[in-house]
């Protein structure tokens, strides 16, 4: 009878799936990604999202078309989970016009209005008080959307992260803040920059409901993500949500992430975010590897395709640019 219960209460064949194709997706994006840069494809920086997918796609999961998302400057994994076309991301980063904001924007600024995705931000901190904008816009509106700002352990000592925070609270804002915690600030250890490294107490302490999850069990995220979600829905945000996790590398494609201790790299990718979304479909849906490869192949080709379709769009030129700058 245990036995049924458990069968009973197993997650879904198709959320596991979702779970599986947006954290792989995303991996491949940003692995494809960095050979792209290292091929002088993509100007400027890039920072990828290697082993933090569990929590964009956990996350996003629980979301529904009209809610909001505010992202960061390591923002590609967070435009994936929240569907962006893959072809408009990659024409974004090669600086093609055909990219979501016609390559003016690059890695770090792809946003979709339109769609709810307020937009990557290479400013550190400065996705939260533009989440609670949203969030208090909806308010005003009278609808029932909820806006979710993407943060980090490093922007938690910015002082916006407690002052939007706090106005999310006292306005009751359909609001949660993720705090994505890979435990480094560029290079800074937390435990050098913060005397209590568990960042959801922050939220407690201002009366805000608020957790810790593991962010790399996307499973675990999209349970936690989807109570919260629930409940902002009934007017009882904000929330704040501290993801734990850590990431593959350095802080950008060009750092070589040597600070970072090798037995707990090794500890983290043993515990890997895409890894284990691939063996709850084998382990609770029992795919078997045909099947599991065939999704990757899918998701492969989808890459590469929005390759040759973003290095046979057009480039802007210098001209366009300098008035583009201008006229803004």
């Amino acid at each position: 009878m245990a036995a049924q219960a458990q069968k009973a209460n197993a997650p879904s064949r198709e959320l596991l799936e979702k779970l599986f194709r947006t954290a792989y997706k995303i991996r491949v994006f940003e692995s494809e990604g960095i050979k792209l840069y290292r091929q002088g494809l993509i100007r400027g920086y890039f920072h990828p999202y290697l082993g933090q997918e569990g929590i964009a796609t956990g996350v996003c999961a629980a979301l529904q078309e009209g809610d909001f998302i505010a992202s960061t400057h390591r923002g590609h994994g967070h435009c994936i989970a929240w569907g962006a076309d893959v072809k408009r991301m990659v024409a974004e980063l090669l600086q093609k016009e055909t990219g979501y904001c016609r390559g003016y924007g690059g890695s770090m600024h792809i946003a979709d209005i339109r769609a709810g995705n307020l937009g990557a931000n290479g400013i550190v901190g400065a996705g939260t008080p533009l989440g609670v904008g949203a969030a208090l816009a909806n308010q005003i509106k009278g609808n029932d959307a909820v806006t979710v700002t993407f943060s980090t352990d490093g922007a938690s000592n910015n002082g916006t992260f407690l002052e939007s925070l706090n106005l999310a609270a006292i306005w009751n804002l359909s609001y949660v803040l993720v705090v994505e915690n890979n435990q480094y600030a560029v290079s800074t250890r937390i435990e050098e920059s913060t005397r209590d490294v568990d960042l959801y107490k922050r939220g407690l302490a201002i009366g805000v409901e608020s957790h810790q999850v593991d962010g790399n069990d996307s499973l675990a995220v999209y349970h936690l993500m989807q109570d919260a979600v629930e409940k902002c829905r009934r007017g009882e945000g904000p929330i704040l949500i501290e993801a734990k996790t850590y990431r593959h590398m350095g802080h950008h494609v060009n750092d070589p992430g040597k600070y970072m201790p090798a037995d707990t790299l090794a500890y983290y990718k043993e515990r890997d975010p895409v890894d284990r979304a691939r063996n709850a479909l084998v382990e609770i849906v029992g795919l078997d590897q045909a099947e599991i490869e065939a999704i990757e192949n899918e998701i492969k080709q989808e890459f590469e395709d929005a390759v040759e379709f973003s290095k046979a769009s057009r480039e802007i030129t210098l001209a366009e640019f300098n008035e583009f700058v201008e006229a803004y």
